[in-house]
């Protein structure tokens, strides 16, 4: 019989309102006298299900404030000394919210990071147009990411904690690598697409780690639409040359 059920309060019988044994087993978390719940057992819950006072109070929009406090958590802390507490204390929700929400630490770094790169509508919008062209297309989507702060701050942490955190790791391949660049050169028809895929990624990840997390000049500075034209060419060659 589940913890939560009503109509507890209030029974009828002898002893009704009164310190009985039945109400000192119900604060032990037992049955009562009449085998009804007691309170211990009414409070129970589920580890990661919310209690309806936590739910109540974070009101409309939680999910969104849980996912932008792990964004900034991850960001600034990393992957290993972020805590699903330390989340929702930035977020303002109880923790078991976000257990409830998420589930795991996993679950939540890798739904704080999916935002960025969005694949059912990248996916489309980058082989959708000439195929002479998607080198282009791929390398300016790419660098148009890590050049929005809001994008660019889950993807900071996925690369800095991939280098020593598997959890971290499995997130950047099955994003960046599996749902976003495998799906494109898989549709391109073209010989050994995963393989390609990989390049591609090597190529803008290396990028990535040169230009935004260790910052080298004159790469860090240099203006996104240079890059874009420099790099477009190879991306074509990986992804569509037979």
């Amino acid at each position: 019989m589940s913890g939560d059920a009503g109509g507890v309060s209030g029974g009828k019988g002898p002893g009704a309102g009164q310190a009985g044994a039945g109400e000192e087993a119900g604060a032990a978390g037992g049955p009562d006298a009449g085998g009804r719940p007691g309170a211990g057992e009414k409070t129970a819950r589920r580890r990661g299900r919310p209690s309806r006072t936590a739910a109540e109070e974070s009101g409309p929009g939680a999910r969104e404030r849980i996912l932008d406090a792990a964004r900034e958590q991850f960001a600034e802390r990393g992957y290993d000394k972020t805590s699903m507490r330390g989340i929702a204390k930035a977020a303002g929700v109880d923790a078991a919210l976000v257990h409830h929400y998420f589930g795991t630490k996993d679950d939540v770094f890798a739904a704080a990071i999916e935002v960025s790169f969005e694949p059912t509508t990248v996916v489309p919008a980058i082989i959708g147009g000439p195929r002479e062209a998607i080198g282009e297309r791929l390398a300016r989507f790419f660098i148009g990411v890590w050049e929005n702060p809001a994008t660019r701050a889950p993807l900071l942490a996925t690369i800095r904690s991939a280098m020593t955190h598997e959890a971290a790791a499995k997130v950047l391949r099955g994003f960046v690598l599996r749902r976003l660049l495998e799906r494109i050169a898989a549709d391109l028809d073209v010989p050994e697409p995963k393989f390609r895929a990989e390049l591609a990624a090597s190529h803008m990840i290396g990028i990535a780690i040169l230009r935004y997390v260790i910052q080298v000049e004159p790469l860090a500075s240099a203006d996104p639409e240079e890059i874009v034209a420099q790099v477009a060419p190879t991306l074509q060659r990986y992804l569509t040359q037979p």
